[in-house]
């Protein structure tokens, strides 16, 4: 049989087999070895240049880097925050509802999002939910990272998985898939994910309580700072009251200052001026959006922001301006107010606010005394914070744990991705292009800033696909996936579609176990369409049936990211996972072999 081989399909299985082994092992990272399959194409010439490269320019690829943006325009607006409440209020009491409510939820939020994104969103959600009606994390968690992949199989853009496989087809002039056009299995999926968590799936799930979230372990509460009323500012005309009332707002105004005086107490009815400076305490997320906003300004900003670097231009991300720094319990600054210390002058730095944790603080910032452990939260350019982590009076210097919340903007984000599915669906523009026009909307709706976007897309996933495309048309060009099909249909000629479609899927789903999603798809799918030439089946059921495999095979924890985020919080065992994801995954796999052959019939 090896001496049949071109030199060309020799090369590709030496390569493919070392990718393998690599991808495996885990001795690289997953985008270098992306790198390494498109030069190793190259060089052994199975692809040109052009083909070799191609994986940067093309739709997967491009769609998978829009779809970042659009979800961090959900996050960054506080619209995800906002919908996972929404979804906690209506879960109820009872564990039946708190899963009924949960999993279809999630699984059509992740029809859009990044299943890990939806995943993240929820995990603090229903970790309240488990505490507030005493059901165990480990009986939730699990049903929540089920339902977020069940969910990616609803529209294409919710995994890169279905991508790709959209590519493979086009490779092979194919149509491509539509937006939607895996729905009718997406939703039966969810459904019967559903109801076996619900039926079977609850007497299989571990009873255990869940641990500390440790997204929120090392993220400090209830800051201290002052927030300046600038000239446009809505507050203008409020009674302290009033802004108090204001749930948006996230502000607990402890003190009023008017020309730098403190006024008397009762607070509630002072009607508020420009200028005037509010002594408030809030979280870290709300500090952020603070600084982002252009109605109000943290006093030090107000005063000294020219003199230290501060700018809250439209690309800038706050939170990197800030910074933590503890004071340490031997400090010679400690009984000194923040004000003699005068951080300006000494470290070209201004305090912007700060955390301590006893005691009520409603003074100026400048006239607080320094305590060991004060957390001051710090602003200013890289040679003063350089001054300040080297000044022994600061135990440590930390990240500022918050994030920006346009929540203004966010009907305005709901609107772009709502807009961007309805323009692939209704093919008014290719689904491509519409990801890209709704990623750049988001940007200049300043929904989230350029920096952000930047930041949101993964790039190791992006070169990961881009990388990992260019097997597939190996496959093709060289021949390879003619003769895997050829050595296939003399094994499987005579099986009936459901069970070779069976067989499709059991071994995608085992491999999907150690590789991505989108590796496996791009491996298994340029076989499995020529495969189904060779039979003359519907090529679209035999590629769509190795992406649902990719996707929604749960037979271990590593199988799937979003199963390690819930793995601590649930305080589950891997056994766990093989003794629930086995059966369901035995269902997954019924439901797309019986009804991907009836939506492609050949």
């Amino acid at each position: 049989m090896l001496a049949t081989l071109t030199a060309e399909q020799i090369s590709f299985f030496v390569i493919l087999i070392v990718a393998f082994g690599l991808l495996l092992t885990e001795r690289l990272r997953n985008d270098l070895v992306a790198i390494l399959i498109v030069l190793s194409l190259y060089v052994t010439g199975v692809l040109n240049a052009e083909e070799a490269l191609s994986g940067f320019s093309s739709e997967p690829a491009i769609v998978v880097a829009a779809i970042f943006v659009l979800s961090a325009g959900l996050h960054q607006t506080g619209l995800s925050e906002t919908i996972g409440q929404w979804i906690g209020r209506l879960a109820g009491n009872s564990y039946a509802r708190s899963v009924a409510v949960i999993m279809p939820s999630v699984a059509l939020l992740s029809a859009f999002t990044h299943h890990l994104t939806t995943t993240a969103m929820m995990l603090p959600v229903t970790l309240n939910l488990s505490r507030e009606r005493n059901i165990p994390a480990s009986r939730l968690l699990m049903p929540l990272a089920i339902a977020a992949s069940l969910g990616t199989t609803i529209t294409i853009i919710g995994a890169p998985a279905f991508i790709i496989a959209s590519g493979v087809l086009q490779q092979a002039g194919r149509p491509g898939l539509g937006i939607f056009s895996i729905a009718p299995i997406g939703l039966a999926l969810s459904v019967v994910g559903t109801l076996f968590m619900l039926l079977l799936g609850r007497s299989l799930l571990p009873d255990r309580g869940g641990s500390e979230d440790p997204v929120g372990r090392f993220k400090l509460d209830d800051y201290f700072t002052e927030v300046t009323v600038l000239p446009n500012s809505p507050f203008l005309e409020m009674t302290v009251g009033e802004v108090r009332a204001d749930e948006q707002n996230h502000l607990n105004v402890v003190g009023l200052l008017r020309n730098g005086r403190q006024v008397r107490r009762p607070l509630e009815h002072w009607r508020l001026r420009a200028g005037d400076v509010l002594l408030v305490r809030t979280t870290p997320d709300q500090l952020v959006e603070i600084r982002q906003e252009q109605d109000v300004e943290l006093n030090a900003v107000t005063k000294y922001g020219a003199d230290t670097g501060a700018d809250n231009g439209a690309d800038d991300d706050v939170a990197d301006q800030l910074v933590q720094a503890v004071v340490a319990p031997n400090s010679e600054l400690i009984g000194r107010t923040i004000g003699a210390v005068d951080f300006r002058r000494r470290y070209g730095a201004i305090v912007v606010s700060m955390w301590r944790r006893q005691g009520w603080l409603d003074r100026k910032l400048a006239e607080i005394d320094l305590c060991p452990g004060d957390v001051l939260v710090l602003q200013g350019d890289e040679d003063a914070l350089s001054r300040v982590q080297n000044d022994a009076s600061f135990l440590m210097m930390v990240p500022f744990q918050g994030e920006t919340r346009l929540r203004r903007k966010a009907r305005v984000a709901g609107v772009i991705m709502l807009a961007t599915v309805l323009l692939a669906a209704f093919s008014i523009l290719s689904i491509e292009m519409a990801a890209v026009a709704g990623a750049v909307a988001m940007v200049l709706t300043r929904c989230l800033t350029s920096r952000q976007a930047y930041r949101a897309i993964d790039a190791r996933i992006f070169v990961f696909i881009a990388g990992a495309l260019p097997l597939g048309a190996a496959m093709q060009t060289s021949g390879v996936s003619d003769l895997i099909a050829g050595w296939l249909q003399a094994t499987v000629g005579g099986f009936h579609q459901t069970l070779i479609l069976l067989a499709i899927f059991a071994i995608v789903g085992i491999l999907t176990q150690f590789m991505s999603d989108a590796a496996t798809t791009a491996v298994f799918a340029p076989v499995a369409l020529a495969l189904a030439q060779a039979l003359g089946h519907s090529p679209e059921a035999y590629v769509v049936t190795v992406a649902m495999a990719a996707v929604a095979s749960f037979l271990t924890p590593i199988g799937h990211h979003g199963n390690l985020l819930i793995y601590g919080p649930g305080r589950y065992q891997f056994a766990d996972f093989v003794r629930v994801g086995t059966p369901i995954t035995v269902l997954v796999a019924l439901v797309v072999v019986l009804l991907a052959p009836l939506l492609w019939r050949g």
